[in-house]
């Protein structure tokens, strides 16, 4: 279940477990816009040079390769970075924004393509003004292209070091002794997630046994998924202590 609360979107598991997610603002996404749109115009008049001598060749052929080539680029930009980085561009890193399922589910590739196809649209009359006005009107900051793909663009906490000691009190992390593997898990655990596995943790007692089990089990599921420790050290380990050994290793680590 998932409620908006102010600029915030409220996500609460079945566990009965809340995690909150800050949305991104109207201005933080227009900046991030403007970054994106400023290194696509960069590359579109590297290739207008081509364009140019192309045009000795055939006008018309040239106008036309130019024109589906910014079509496909333009597109195609934000199609694929938000694909490979999980929801993010150049200037939504920057920004330090990411687009994400509104349901808190796993973003699906058929959700960017539409959210980005749907640009155009978003565009009009000019400058975003039709996708502007509706983040500023929508409860969850969304354009166009959001409310049809079913996203929000949140924006990432800080990766604030914890204090851990509470959690790790009389506890050896044996993913200390593989520290590439570790690196990987930094590099692989989103820091929405990573803060999702620390408040579980901090927040166990206040779970029902039977459901606190379960989510556990799932997030050591997930984890395990992101990066694969030997079998030697993870075989007899409990859910709740790989999910511990993780969030000590990301933040730890980052010390």
């Amino acid at each position: 279940m998932k409620t908006s609360r102010y600029n915030n979107l409220v996500v609460q598991t079945p566990e009965g477990v809340q995690f909150t997610n800050q949305l991104a603002s109207p201005v933080s996404r227009c900046i991030a816009l403007a970054v994106d749109i400023a290194i696509i115009w960069t590359v579109m008049s590297l290739v207008g040079t081509l364009v140019a001598l192309m045009q000795w060749v055939s006008y018309d052929f040239a106008m036309a390769f130019y024109t589906l080539l910014y079509f496909v680029f333009n597109i195609g930009y934000f199609i694929l970075l938000e694909m490979l980085w999980r929801g993010q561009t150049i200037g939504k890193r920057m920004m330090r924004l990411r687009v994400q399922d509104m349901h808190g589910l796993k973003l699906q590739p058929a959700q960017l393509v539409l959210r980005n196809l749907l640009r155009f649209v978003d565009s009009l009359p000019v400058l975003y003004f039709l996708g502007g006005a509706f983040a500023v009107l929508s409860k969850r900051s969304q354009r166009l292209g959001d409310l049809a793909a079913g996203t929000v663009v949140v924006r990432l906490p800080e990766l604030a070091l914890p204090v851990l000691n509470e959690l790790s009190k009389n506890h050896f992390n044996s993913f200390r002794e593989h520290p590439r593997l570790e690196a990987l898990l930094r590099q692989r655990v989103p820091p929405e997630e990573a803060e999702l596995a620390l408040q579980s943790l901090r927040r166990r007692d206040e779970i029902d046994p039977i459901a606190r089990t379960r989510l556990f089990r799932e997030l050591a599921a997930h984890l395990r998924e992101r990066v694969k420790f030997p079998e030697e050290i993870t075989a007899s380990m409990s859910d709740e202590q790989y999910v511990r050994n993780c969030v000590d290793s990301i933040y730890r680590a980052a010390k």
